[in-house]
């Protein structure tokens, strides 16, 4: 866990949430700044900056677990369709260093993204 991050900071408890799915490994919050109707936050609780630094540490078990519940959640709120979206680093568009993955469904979504 990093003590200065906000993720951690909630799947430790100490920010309230709310929590779309939790276990040991992986937890899914609503997105305080929702873009679309469902906006979830898909994350290890495993405190990792990026993919790339999820993929560094070869944990290609908790690589699926991130990419199954994040579209297990899409599923569930967007019959119709949803978006996974991943951003890594300042220009990808990351603004916590804390690996995430936006389920975002419930509208029509447009390409391309921005």
């Amino acid at each position: 866990m990093d003590s200065n991050c906000i993720f951690c900071k909630i799947v430790n408890g100490e920010i309230p949430a709310r929590f779309a799915h939790r276990d040991d490994r992986v937890v899914a919050i609503s997105d305080v700044n929702p873009q679309a109707p469902t906006h979830l936050l898909v994350m290890p609780v495993a405190h990792h900056a990026n993919i790339g630094e999820l993929s560094d540490a070869a944990d290609r078990a908790l690589t699926a677990e991130l990419f199954a519940v994040a579209s297990r959640l899409g599923r569930e709120h967007g019959p119709d369709g949803y978006r996974l979206v991943m951003n890594t680093g300042a220009d990808g568009g990351q603004t916590v260093d804390h690996l995430h993955v936006h389920v975002l469904a419930g509208r029509q979504m447009s390409w391309p993204p921005g």
